[in-house]
């Protein structure tokens, strides 16, 4: 398809951004075009457009987490026209180097990510490497998959690093918190949720969702913890995290930003405590998730803005105001 699409552009560091008329994108060799159906909001977005992540080839389109349908192919593609895919953080890999071959796509020095390296989804048509795309059913809603491909496979891979721990802390109960809570209940775990001091909305979130035990970053874990999943981009949780687990525990921190640890006595981490990073996504984590949520559906609570509302959308990720995901749907 050829022609103008609209898109949402962040047009350098700390800067708003702007609705631009674009010609839509065409597909090289191996590609897709892809009809944006729904891109959900992140924060790394806001990593984007506040300049916190390396070498931002400024001016960019966000978005990281969409669903759409091919709307045309390049060379050497034979995936239906109209079929429903999903796109996520990781846009290539090249598939060459120790990391690829060993099946560490997520580690590869040479990968690049959409919405960052790779204009991404606040627009109404992107262009994906159909190898990094993932087929989806045309039964699930656009909107309320959109959440699975980022928050939800982050959430995933942080959960399986945590090992088998019965009793999980999830620090920063927002878009990944709430989906992977419920993937650990169903597997029998106990959830305790810590959100930032008095926010109740998030608090009454949590136990709406099963937690077993939600407050503040700030109170110490009613029991000993035997994981904890770090969401918020706080250096400070992680020592309070460590502090909150049992010997032999883990603290992951599921964020691809975060502000400075601080110093902490080695006592903290002493008694075989670990501390580990969860460090993009790999096409495997796509595929086994996705069927993971297709047989046992995940509830995801998302606000919807069209396209035009990206900075409302953004601002209100920002400021703490959302409960779940943000949700940019053109299909209203």
């Amino acid at each position: 398809m050829s022609g103008q699409m609209q898109a949402m552009v962040c047009p350098g560091p700390a800067r708003a951004l702007v609705m631009e008329q674009r010609p839509i994108p065409q597909p090289g060799p191996g590609q897709v075009q892809v009809r944006v159906l729904a891109c959900a909001v992140c924060r790394t977005d806001l990593h984007v457009q506040d300049n916190e992540l390396a070498d931002i080839p400024y001016p960019v389109v966000p978005g990281h987490q969409v669903v759409g349908a091919v709307s045309a192919r390049g060379s050497g593609v034979d995936m239906p026209l109209e079929q429903r895919v999903g796109i996520a953080w990781l846009a290539w890999a090249c598939g060459e180097c120790d990391y690829c071959t060993t099946g560490q796509e997520n580690l590869c020095d040479h990968a690049l990510f959409n919405g960052y390296q790779r204009d991404g989804g606040y627009a109404e048509f992107m262009v994906a490497d159909a190898d990094f795309v993932i087929p989806l059913s045309a039964d699930l809603d656009p909107a309320r998959t959109t959440p699975l491909l980022c928050g939800g496979l982050i959430g995933y891979r942080a959960l399986r690093m945590a090992g088998d721990a019965r009793r999980l802390g999830i620090y920063g109960f927002g878009s990944a918190a709430h989906m992977i809570a419920q993937v650990a209940q169903r597997e029998g775990r106990e959830v305790y949720a810590f959100t930032s001091p008095g926010d109740k909305a998030a608090q009454a979130f949590a136990r709406e969702l099963g937690a077993a035990w939600a407050g503040g970053s700030d109170e110490p874990a009613p029991e000993p913890l035997d994981g904890a999943l770090i969401f918020a981009p706080v250096g400070a949780l992680v020592p309070k995290a460590l502090r909150d687990v049992r010997k032999g525990g883990r603290v992951v921190c599921g964020g691809i930003h975060m502000s400075d640890i601080p110093a902490f006595p080695y006592a903290d981490l002493w008694g075989e405590r670990q501390i580990r990073s969860v460090a993009n996504l790999t096409r495997r984590d796509g595929r086994e998730f996705m069927a993971l949520a297709a047989a046992h559906p995940i509830d995801t609570q998302i606000t919807r803005y069209s396209l035009a509302q990206a900075n409302e959308a953004l601002d209100a990720l920002r400021e703490g105001r959302i409960n779940g995901t943000a949700v940019l749907d053109m299909t209203t």
